[in-house]
C-alpha cells in the first residue's frame, strides 16, 4: 500500500480480572491515571486519589476496579513512572 500512514498507540495491558482490562498509555498526560475497559463501559481512574475521572462502567465493575487499585496503588504509581520514561510496564496481580 502506498501513501498509507498508520499510527498505533502502545496500550500495555497491566492486569485483567472479571472481564475488566486495565491498561496504561505511554503517551498520556497527568494526573497519574489508568484506564479500565469492560464490555459494558470504560473508566479513567486517578491513581493518587483513587477516584474515577470519567466512567461509563457499571457500579459493580467500578467497585471492583477501585478495590483493585487500592490494593495496588504503589505498583500503579511505579508503572506510571515507567510509562513516562517509555519503559516496559509491570503486570499487576488481578483482583481475586
Amino acid at each position: 500500500m502506498t501513501g498509507l500512514c498508520v499510527s498505533i498507540r502502545a496500550v500495555p495491558t497491566i492486569s485483567r480480572f472479571f472481564g475488566i482490562v486495565i491498561a496504561m498509555y505511554f503517551d498520556d498526560h497527568g494526573p497519574p491515571h489508568f484506564h479500565a475497559r469492560h464490555a459494558e463501559g470504560a473508566a479513567k481512574v486517578r491513581i493518587d486519589t483513587l477516584e474515577a475521572i470519567d466512567s461509563t462502567l457499571g457500579r459493580r465493575q467500578l467497585r471492583f476496579v477501585l478495590a483493585w487499585a487500592e490494593l495496588h496503588q504503589d505498583e500503579l504509581l511505579e508503572n506510571w513512572r515507567l510509562a513516562r520514561a517509555g519503559e516496559k510496564l509491570h503486570e499487576i496481580d488481578p483482583l481475586q
